[in-house]
């Protein structure tokens, strides 16, 4: 347990930022989800509406620095590839 002021501080702070990221995440995972909905359904416009709009999402969660970059890097071009073969 922490018994320095500035260690308690520390460990409030790490419980508001760790429920932010959380969120972040869970909203990452939707939209890709979203997009993976879309490729299933064998649309191909839908697919791409659906990863333009996860484009933009997945990049603030870089900025962010909840995923690493190459993670989403991977994730967009598998979602790209598989749009691709639509």
């Amino acid at each position: 347990m922490a018994n320095t002021s500035s260690a308690k501080k520390a460990a409030r702070q790490a419980e508001r930022r760790t429920v932010v990221n959380r969120t972040r995440v869970s909203r990452l995972r939707t939209i890709v989800k979203s997009v993976e909905d879309a490729i299933a359904s064998g649309k191909k416009e839908d697919a791409q509406a659906a990863f333009k709009a996860a484009q933009p999402v997945l990049m603030k969660g870089v900025s962010h620095n909840v995923v690493h970059k190459n993670a989403v890097a991977r994730k967009l071009s598998r979602l790209s590839k598989r749009i691709k073969a639509l």
